[in-house]
């Protein structure tokens, strides 16, 4: 059973002088109640740009997506590498295609540009010797794709794989990062349809 103060059981009780103050109060707290609720205008203005505001995310989805798909068509036209080739390799300066060292919030991108002529021209190696075609970029992660796709087919030897490392001079405080930034680095290069090759521990460099 509930229980109700005296008054509200007989409101005679009260003294006459107190009922206009007690209105005057509950007069008072409706009109503050009225003032914080939300007026129809001001709730459905919130409704439309939260539903702009997912509009807005699935669009941006939607162009990622498509960007990635054109990503991947265009690197499909490289051929798929032959383990035999490119598993056989330990040395950085023996190696021909695109190489990632990843650090902590970046990407390092090695590649070599093509020689200008066949490889049995006389003198290619002493015009164009392989240290002077080697470029490198510094890049963040989302800015990986891009940089693949702008790479002419030349670069890519021994077929459609990158060889990738943990950057050995990181501290050891940041492997952790560094770590989930190369696994995040292996997921976009799977995506685009790229062989991973995790450059061995023990490789030379």
């Amino acid at each position: 059973m509930i229980r109700t103060s005296a008054w509200f059981r007989n409101p005679d009780w009260l003294p006459t002088h107190a009922l206009p103050s007690l209105a005057a109060l509950l007069l008072s707290s409706l009109l503050i109640a009225c003032n914080h609720a939300p007026s129809p205008s001001k709730a459905a203005g919130a409704v439309a740009a939260a539903a702009a505001a997912r509009e807005q995310a699935m669009q941006k989805e939607k162009a990622a997506a498509q960007a990635e798909d054109a990503d991947r068509q265009q690197l499909d036209s490289i051929p798929l590498p032959s383990k035999n080739v490119y598993a056989a390799i330990h040395t950085r300066v023996s190696w021909a295609n695109p190489f990632l060292i990843v650090s902590k919030s970046t990407v390092n991108l090695t590649m070599l540009f093509p020689r200008t002529g066949p490889a049995s021209s006389p003198g290619d190696e002493l015009l164009r010797p392989m240290a002077a075609r080697r470029r490198e970029l510094d890049l963040r992660l989302r800015d990986l794709p891009e940089a693949l796709t702008a790479m002419p087919p030349d670069a890519w030897p021994y077929g459609r794989v990158i060889a990738v490392e943990e950057d050995p001079t990181a501290p050891r405080q940041d492997r952790v990062a560094v770590r989930r930034n190369v696994e995040a680095t292996m997921q976009v290069l799977n995506d685009l349809g790229v062989v991973v090759y995790e450059w061995p521990v023990n490789g030379t460099r």
